[in-house]
């Protein structure tokens, strides 16, 4: 099953409504990335394992 996170729950400054969802290493990457890039934290281990223990399985959109 894939995994998602979504920065709408985590309030912020920026009000940043970003989700990201696929596998779940692939999102780790990307979400500690976007955390870096765009809120300023600092890429580490704990980081990363935090961004993990808050991940959500995917629900499928069906059209």
């Amino acid at each position: 099953m894939r995994k998602m996170v979504d920065c709408r729950d985590y309030p912020s400054e920026m009000n940043c409504t970003l989700v990201i969802a696929g596998e779940e290493e692939e999102v780790v990457r990307a979400a500690s990335e976007h955390a870096v890039s765009v809120h300023g934290h600092m890429d580490s281990p704990e980081l990363r394992e935090q961004i993990r223990s808050t991940l959500k399985d995917e629900v499928p959109q069906h059209a």
